[in-house]
Parts: structure tokens; C-alpha cells; sequence
């Protein structure tokens, strides 16, 4: 959204008290007031809905034992941490990121794990093509959609397209979730030697097809 400069004519106490919510709020002057015009003239700016969708997110998280999420409102991002069936119980972070602009891709989708054991580095390497491929066998003939993929060293990165109909805050923050929570669990049953590469692309496709809303 285009932002444009403004000259106002406010009370300093007025300024004084928004500088103050803006501080305790995380936010700034600016961002705040023009929010709270947005939401005077009932109009909801990519920030506020930016916020409502990780919000809800974190709302939908939060009974599950499985991924513990982190959210600080006002922000364009959040986190989720889960535990690995693996020896030591090592950790994966999850990171949504969801961005302001009206383009094909509405954010990303970041997993990022830490260990020093090349067994596991190799089988969450081959777990994170085995999704590459399975997406690109079924998802993308589906939407259409162009996703980007990459693989760093202990990192993977998924572009989060725009949802291939009109959806509410709710609906995409109930299909985010879903989604990484699909993905959370059959990464952790593949690494576990619970699930071969058939398996895991039979239960993604059972859920795709079934999805209401896909991203």
C-alpha cells in the first residue's frame, strides 16, 4: 500500500499520550495513528490483517502439545518450536513470515533445525526434496502457482503463495496451520522411520484434496 505524507494539526497532548501507547504498543507514531484512522473509517490496513492472521495462528497453536508458538503483536512474523522423535529431543524452529504486498507470494515459511549429527542433517535433507517433489506433483497442478523453494545449511524455505480463493483472517490462519502442522508431523514420522516417501505423499495428498483453502 502506498504511503504518502501528511501534514496535521494535533494537541501535543494528544501526540504525548500516542507516543506513549505507541512505545508500550511496539509500533511508532506514525503506524499507530494510521491505524487508528483505519479502524475509524472501518477499513483494515495489510498490517492489521498481517497481525489478526498470526494472531489467530497463535490462538489455533496453542492447544497443541506438538508446536509451541511465539507471537509479539504488532510484528510481521512469528514462531513455533517443536521437538524432534529423535535422540537428545532436538528442536525445530518454525518461522512465518507474512508480507505487506499484493503479490503472488503473500509471505514464507522458514524451518530451521540445529544439530551436528550428519545422519539427521542428511535424512531432514532428503525429507525437505521428498516435499519439493511432492508438492510439485500434486499442489502445483492444482493452483497453478508459482512456489519457491531453497535449502541452506540448516534451513528450508518455502514461499507461501496467495490462497487460491477468497478466504477471511480466520480461514488463512486455519490453513497456515494446518499446513505446518502437516508438515511438522509427518517430517517427525518420516525421521522416526514410521513413514517411507510413499507413505508421506499418500497422507499430504489426502489432506490436499480435502483442504478447503491451499496456499
Amino acid at each position: 500500500m502506498k504511503k504518502t505524507l501528511y501534514s496535521l494539526m494535533l494537541d501535543e497532548e494528544v501526540v504525548r499520550e500516542v507516543d506513549k501507547l505507541a512505545h508500550r504498543m511496539g509500533t511508532n507514531r506514525s503506524a499507530l495513528i494510521n491505524q487508528i484512522l483505519a479502524e475509524a473509517v472501518d477499513y483494515t490496513t495489510p498490517e492489521r490483517r498481517i497481525n489478526d492472521v498470526l494472531s489467530a495462528i497463535e490462538t489455533l497453536m496453542q492447544p497443541s502439545r506438538e508446536l509451541v508458538p511465539f507471537f509479539a503483536p504488532n510484528s510481521f512474523s512469528m514462531s513455533l518450536k517443536s521437538s524432534l522423535e529423535y535422540k537428545y529431543r532436538p528442536t525445530v524452529k518454525y518461522e512465518v513470515e507474512l508480507f505487506r504486498g499484493p503479490d503472488e507470494s503473500i509471505g514464507q515459511l522458514s524451518v530451521i533445525f540445529r544439530t551436528q549429527s550428519m545422519a539427521l542433517i542428511n535424512a531432514m535433507t532428503d525429507f525437505f526434496r521428498l516435499w519439493k517433489q511432492i508438492e510439485d506433483a500434486h499442489l502445483r497442478p492444482l493452483t497453478g502457482a508459482s512456489i519457491d523453494y531453497a535449502l541452506y545449511d540448516g534451513k528450508f524455505v518455502r514461499s507461501i503463495t496467495a490462497p487460491d480463493k477468497d478466504c477471511s483472517t480466520d480461514e488463512l490462519a486455519g490453513a497456515l496451520s494446518e499446513y505446518i502442522k502437516l508438515f511438522d508431523k509427518l517430517m517427525k514420522a518420516y525421521l522416526a522411520g514410521k513413514l517411507d516417501a510413499h507413505d508421506v505423499e499418500a497422507a499430504y495428498y489426502s489432506q490436499m484434496i480435502n483442504a478447503p483453502i491451499h496456499i
